[in-house]
């Protein structure tokens, strides 16, 4: 009986080894596919005040991020020269944004752009006197762009201001390559007038959420997303000036300014987490100089780049460099595969 069983084991334990040698091969781990980097497209409208020059420099030096600055060339001119520029229509003289508060005050916004531009910001187009240009036509659009130019380029010339630092005038026709509608107003002359005037992008749209920017006529054009804000999640656009509308009616409540820090941050990075756990398409968010209840969105915006733009698949990079990209073909970064 023993020896009975002794042979039934030995013959399960030959047929356990037999099947074993039958079994299929064991498969490769799963490999999942490269994901693009989450690109975030941070950008400031105006660029007047220095200390927010100052402030969003050092911003990105912590974070390693690349900003868009869509300049207001008013900001360029100080009282006493504020006769170099005539908007279409308009008079001499005249801007509702105003103009530099001195000669110095310009000297000091210029050294700005000249420190933003070497840490490799992008500097953009905002027109010169923020006026509304919906009805403009393509000529008065070019009129514009050509006040712009001409003034960023003499800007040192018209004011004074010497010595005027070496390279300055090639920078000036040759850096600017962007451009950001004042109040996001828009018309068909105008994008006719852009590459005409050597605009490669366009930043003046807005989307229902965030998209890939196609390029039209030779301009491509970014757009401003719809993002969820609040408790009901309404969708806003995702820039500053819209979220103060929504908060405060446009009215300064400094009292509930952590209120709405919140809730911009907690929007921004709702906004983000789709994205960056879904289809990873670009993220733009357009912020002023301005520090609106009391510097609510700016304290957002500091925790927001703080938290995402230093993590190694996550780009915050200007549109410039965006564009730069696109154009020589170059396939997004991606991380993983």
């Amino acid at each position: 009986m023993l020896r009975s069983y002794r042979v039934l084991a030995f013959s399960l334990a030959s047929l356990a080894g037999a099947n074993a040698a039958f079994a299929d091969p064991p498969k490769p781990p799963t490999v999942s596919p490269a994901k693009p980097k989450q690109v975030v497209l941070i950008s400031f409208d105006a660029a007047r005040e220095i200390s927010q020059w100052e402030r969003s420099r050092a911003l990105a030096t912590r974070t390693g991020a690349h900003f868009t600055y869509f300049l207001s060339c008013v900001f360029l001119l100080s009282s006493e020269t504020r006769q170099q520029y005539a908007g279409p229509g308009k008079a001499a003289g005249k801007s509702n944004v105003g103009f530099g508060a001195s000669k110095q005050d310009v000297a000091e916004r210029l050294q700005q752009v000249r420190l933003a531009a070497a840490e490799g910001h992008d500097i953009g187009s905002h027109a010169c006197g923020h006026f509304d240009g919906k009805e403009w036509s393509k000529a008065d659009w070019l009129a514009e762009f050509g006040a712009f130019r001409r003034i960023l380029e003499n800007a040192y010339a018209i004011n004074g201001i010497s010595p005027e630092p070496s390279g300055w005038r090639d920078f000036a026709r040759h850096a600017v390559t962007g451009f950001r509608a004042p109040y996001l107003s828009t018309d068909k002359a105008l994008y006719e007038a852009l590459p005409e005037a050597g605009f490669q992008y366009d930043a003046s749209g807005v989307s229902n959420g965030p998209a890939l920017p196609p390029t039209k006529n030779r301009t491509t054009r970014f757009a401003l997303p719809l993002i969820p804000e609040g408790p009901r999640a309404k969708p806003v656009v995702a820039m500053d000036y819209n979220l103060y509308v929504r908060h405060s009616g446009g009215t300064e409540k400094p009292a509930m300014a952590d209120e709405f820090t919140g809730r911009a941050y907690q929007a921004f990075r709702a906004a983000f987490e789709a994205e960056y756990n879904g289809k990873r398409l670009p993220l733009e968010l357009g912020f002023h100089f301005t520090l609106m209840n009391n510097g609510a969105y700016w304290n957002a915006l500091e925790r927001f780049a703080g938290e995402v733009c230093v993590k190694a698949d996550v780009e915050c990079i200007s549109f410039r460099d965006y564009v730069a990209r696109q154009r020589v073909g170059q396939p997004q970064a991606t991380v993983g595969g």
